[in-house]
This record gives C-alpha cells, sequence and structure tokens, in this order.
C-alpha cells in the first residue's frame, strides 16, 4: 500500500475498488494491450487502437476534448509526475522510461514540456518575496509549490 497522502496513486486500492464496483466473479478484469489490428471482444486481447478509442470515450464522459490526448499521455503525464512531485532526477526518469541519457538531443523535454502544460506558478511570483508560504512536500522532504 502507497502510504496516506498518495493513497489515491495505489494500485492495490484501486484494484480493490475496482472489483468490488466491477462485481465480476470469474474470467478476465483486464484484457491485454497488444500492438496489431483490432481484435474481437471474444479475444482476451486489446490493441492499442482499441485502448485509444476506450481512454477517449472516458474523456468525452467528463466532457474533456479528447483531441490533444493519446496512449502517448500516460507516459508523458509519468514523467511529469516523477519529476515535478517526485523529485526524480533526468537520468532516473531515462533509465525508467528506457529512454538513452544522451542528453544531446534532449528527447526528454519533449516529455516534461507540453503545449498543454498548465503552469504551477505565476510568473510574476518566481521572485516575489510576499509571495505565500510554501507546504513541505511529502514525497521529496523541501519546500516547494508542487502541492
Amino acid at each position: 500500500l502507497f502510504p496516506p497522502h498518495l493513497a489515491h496513486l495505489c494500485p492495490i486500492r484501486a484494484l480493490a475498488n475496482w472489483l468490488y464496483a466491477s462485481d465480476i466473479e470469474d474470467g478476465f478484469l483486464f484484457r491485454k494491450i497488444v500492438s496489431g489490428d483490432r481484435v474481437s471482444r471474444e479475444n482476451t486481447h486489446m490493441t492499442s487502437e482499441c485502448f485509444l478509442e476506450m481512454f477517449r470515450n472516458n474523456l468525452l464522459d467528463i466532457e474533456i476534448d479528447p483531441a490533444p490526448y493519446g496512449t502517448h499521455s500516460f507516459r508523458r503525464g509519468g514523467c511529469q509526475w516523477l519529476y515535478s512531485c517526485c523529485r526524480w532526477g533526468l537520468i532516473r526518469i531515462c533509465d525508467w522510461g528506457g529512454w538513452s541519457t544522451e542528453f544531446s538531443n534532449l528527447t526528454i523535454v519533449k516529455y516534461l514540456i507540453s503545449y498543454a502544460d498548465e503552469p504551477s506558478e505565476r510568473r510574476e511570483d518566481y521572485l516575489n518575496p510576499n509571495r505565500p508560504p510554501t507546504k513541505r512536500c511529502f514525497s521529496c522532504g523541501r519546500t516547494c509549490h508542487c502541492i
């Protein structure tokens, strides 16, 4: 189990909630995602295209425009969360994502910065000594504006 301040990200809690809500008593809980052509419902595998269609339908259900999102959004979001919230370094993120640590082309920057990002701090507050106080970060122990 994740600690209480990360309970919303805990896969064990998520699975327990899914089992309770789905009322599934036998068979597969989740279908495997594979590359290739779309497969039938009888098959136990799901293509990335099928997953993307369902993901975009979920976004429509909560009234979010699905156009800017794809399966890559999960990798990008993971990188941004690990960097901004968990304070992982670039080399560690590259190792986790399976990317090269050869920083000549800065591929990692494409994952950390997106046109869809919302700034977490106003530009005029960067050096403002009168801005509101920061809170101690549960993940890294530093005082920062990430929470």
